[in-house]
């Protein structure tokens, strides 16, 4: 790793599909230049296709999930655990920001915690005010607030045209999980 790499602040953000995929995107074109990656995924707590992969990819991505079984749905009521696990969570990705080991630190889903007020919004704003200059920080799901716009560097968002999910195909996995 150069003395000069700027990181930035980036989100990906959209009611489509596709948020995850590309912040993974991002650590695999990372790992293939020995860069390292954390991967925090909030609201998830089961094992996917994506979780299997990056195992695979250890040291260069390092992931570990910070929620319940099951819990990822935004009409779902959080709990004390929702709350608990994200404030767990949201403390090993700074821990993982500032450990000096990893160049870009992802905060999967963590837009759709703020929604639901599993995490504040000014808790992720300070994670952002505390981000070294040398590390990249991604924040990706539904639901980008306003402040976290304005704060980040790059912003894409993602936008369904079409879904088979709107004809009844459930998520297949490998593919969507």
């Amino acid at each position: 790793m150069t003395q000069e790499f700027k990181g930035y602040i980036q989100i990906y953000t959209g009611l489509g599909k596709g948020k995850t995929t590309a912040a993974l995107g991002l650590a695999l074109r990372a790992a293939g230049r020995g860069l390292r990656t954390y991967f925090g995924q909030f609201l998830k707590g089961r094992t996917s296709g994506e979780a299997l992969a990056v195992g695979k990819l250890s040291p260069l991505i390092t992931l570990e999930l910070f929620g319940r079984k099951g819990f990822v749905k935004v009409t779902d009521e959080p709990g004390d655990e929702d709350v608990s696990l994200a404030g767990e969570g949201l403390r090993k990705c700074r821990e993982a920001m500032l450990s000096g080991e990893y160049q870009i630190v992802v905060l999967d889903e963590v837009l759709v915690a703020v929604r639901l007020k599993v995490l504040s919004e000014e808790a992720v704003l300070e994670f952002l005010d505390g981000k070294p200059d040398a590390v990249e920080v991604v924040l990706t799901g539904r639901f980008a607030t306003p402040a976290l716009v304005r704060r980040a560097d790059l912003v894409t968002e993602m936008k369904e045209r079409k879904h088979y999910s709107a004809q009844g195909v459930r998520a297949r996995e490998g593919i969507e999980k």
